[in-house]
């Protein structure tokens, strides 16, 4: 896979800590250069990530009800409204992993479905953070059922704060039981060319890394320093 066509998969992440605005605009400028196909930034950021891709094909994506998932649905959808009127085109919205892993399937799908309707009536691509690595089988296929229903563009694999991230056999299932379109975004420990292209091989039609220009490196024979993150699992 070429350079170009490997960073069209990229969603550029930092979601550290501690992240300023000058790590933030050259993330940025980084993915706008590589054409990656989005930077995925808290929602505090959004006006700033906005204004420095105002003018680029990369996307604004942030996370919504993030990284717990058990925001009420007023909340999650005020964050929502906002991202958009801040310029964000994407919204990864964490599930309430929670309360599906106790059975409460209908809480989950009925948020996931007023939210989903919330974003495509502004025009905001969705991505439903289910996190793989609480969740059993059965619970995994329940859950891309639940985003499947509520017409999700994206059911994602991980936050990169659990306790794991993406695999190729969770991407793989996705892959084989999806019924409706709905794409595959792997995300969590995603550190090398031959990580990606496994998850792509999978079935991941966009992975969310928080090295993409150490990756785009690799892929073209070049070595970066690494840089520390907070959220390296991402």
């Amino acid at each position: 896979m070429d350079t170009k066509k490997f960073a069209s998969y990229l969603d550029a992440t930092n979601l550290k800590l501690d992240s300023t605005d000058a790590e933030l605009c050259s993330l940025c400028d980084e993915a706008a250069q590589a054409g990656c196909a989005s930077v995925c930034v808290y929602p505090t950021n959004v006006s700033l990530c906005s204004n420095v891709l105002y003018d680029s094909p990369t996307k604004v994506c942030t996370v919504i009800g993030f990284p717990h998932g058990r925001s009420t649905t007023a909340s999650k959808r005020e964050e929502i409204i906002q991202a958009k009127e801040n310029g964000a085109d994407e919204v990864d919205i964490v599930l309430n992993y929670a309360a599906l892993r106790t059975g409460e399937r209908g809480i989950v799908a009925n948020q996931v479905e007023q939210l989903c309707n919330t974003a495509r009536e502004l025009n905001l691509l969705t991505k439903i953070i289910v996190e793989t690595c609480f969740l059993n089988k059965d619970q995994k296929i329940d859950s891309l059922a639940i985003c499947e229903a509520a017409g999700a563009d994206f059911i994602k694999t991980s936050t990169g704060f659990g306790k794991g991230g993406a695999t190729v056999a969770d991407v793989a299932l996705f892959a084989q039981k999806r019924s409706n379109g709905i794409k595959i975004k792997a995300s969590g420990g995603i550190k090398t060319v031959a990580d990606a292209l496994a998850i792509i091989e999978a079935g991941a039609e966009r992975l969310g890394v928080s090295a993409a220009a150490a990756l785009l490196a690799e892929l073209e024979g070049k070595t970066i320093r690494a840089v520390a993150n907070e959220s390296d699992n991402y």
